[in-house]
């Protein structure tokens, strides 16, 4: 019994080596993984780099490695209070000359503003002059009635000194027409107002100051149900423009203000 003892014990000393042999193998294995990730493929990797530069920056990067470098434009300098001041003299000084032109306006037109045919307003966009059409045009017409074109040429007089913008509006009721020179009131309308463009134009007002619109019955100032109503609805309307023209902002597709565009600057990548 003592003999097989013994050679119990000498084979259980000779385990460890199964062990040993799994931590040698184990350790060669992460010698190999470590090597693999020392050795970078140096083509590749600038490749990947750039491609993520291009994708957070949006901007392009070339095929010759070049990375760009994004320079920002510097913003709008802030206005200062004396840019401010002199807006707002700007400003002030178009309204006295608008003040002037509708003081002309009311003098010229007086007869006709105290029977009711015309009526001067001012709004926050200028000036505005309605015209009762029944003494501009026969019904369905869109010829100046002579009585009217001493009046509407006094009119042209005080437009010509002034540089204010000018658009003339046609205005219908929702009576519809349908003839053989105005399929619609569209057409009515737009050529009512156009007939008084080319009146002030042959007067001598500049024709890039001249706009015409024809709106048809759809921007009526009364119901139509009765016949006064309609009738006020029947009108050219004569808007001189007091607005100063501004520099539109861009927006982007969130509706905001665009940001200040960038300059690209490309710099040699590294090697």
């Amino acid at each position: 019994m003592a003999r097989r003892k013994s050679e119990d014990e000498r084979d259980n000393h000779e385990r460890w080596l199964v062990s040993y042999a799994d931590f040698i193998t184990l350790l060669f294995a992460f010698f190999v993984v470590m090597y693999a990730l020392s050795s970078v493929n140096e083509g590749k990797y600038r490749i990947l780099s750039n491609s993520m530069v291009s994708a957070f920056r949006n901007v392009p990067v070339n095929s010759a490695g070049q990375t760009p470098m994004v320079v920002p434009t510097p913003p709008p300098p802030t206005p200062t209070p004396n840019s401010l001041a002199s807006k707002e003299a700007v400003k002030q000084k178009q309204r006295e000359k608008m003040r002037h032109v509708a003081k002309d306006i009311l003098e010229v037109m007086a007869p006709l503003i105290e029977q009711g045919k015309v009526r001067v307003l001012e709004t926050s966009r200028g000036v505005s002059i309605e015209i009762n059409d029944s003494i501009l045009f026969s019904p369905g017409q869109a010829l100046l009635q002579p009585a009217l074109g001493k009046a509407m040429q006094s009119v042209a007089e005080v437009l010509v000194a002034s540089d204010f913008p000018i658009t003339i509006e046609g205005h219908t009721d929702n009576v519809p027409i349908k003839n053989t020179q105005f399929p619609s009131n569209w057409e009515l309308s737009a050529v009512r107002a156009t007939t008084v463009l080319r009146l002030f134009a042959d007067a001598g007002v500049a024709s890039e100051r001249l706009t015409a619109i024809g709106y048809a019955d759809t921007r009526p100032v009364e119901p139509n149900v009765l016949a006064d109503g309609r009738a006020r609805n029947r009108r050219v309307t004569i808007l001189i423009d007091s607005d100063i023209p501004e520099k539109g902002t861009e927006l982007d597709l969130q509706g905001q203000g665009a940001a200040p565009r960038q300059r690209a600057v490309p710099i040699e990548g590294r090697r």
